[in-house]
């Protein structure tokens, strides 16, 4: 359940960067708004996984998930660049994040 857990938090650290980048350097309330419920959110999500799972496994998925997901987002609503290298160190990132969910011990 930590796991879920964990992933939703990053989930919301993708969120919360996204609306830092909506917010136009908080001069947009809406947006601004939503990347403070969005950073509360995944911060008490990280620590209530924190609280089973190996604290630098569960920073490391966090943060994992949260840079994959930025550079999807970036990629598709952003136009950010798709380059060869930026998809192999994401898919390198991805493998990463895998292998210390597959390695981690409880």
């Amino acid at each position: 359940m930590n796991w879920i857990i964990l992933i939703i938090a990053g989930l919301f650290e993708v969120g919360f960067t996204t609306c830092l980048k909506l917010s136009n350097n908080f001069s947009n309330i809406k947006w601004s708004i939503a990347f403070f419920a969005c950073i509360i959110l995944s911060f008490l999500l990280l620590n209530k996984a924190t609280q089973t799972l190996p604290m630098g496994t569960a920073y490391a998925v966090w943060t994992g998930i949260g840079a994959v997901g930025t550079v999807i987002i970036g990629i598709l609503y952003f136009n950010e660049p798709a380059t060869f290298w930026r998809i192999f160190f994401i898919c390198t990132l991805i493998g990463s994040i895998a292998g210390l969910k597959f390695f981690a011990s409880h």
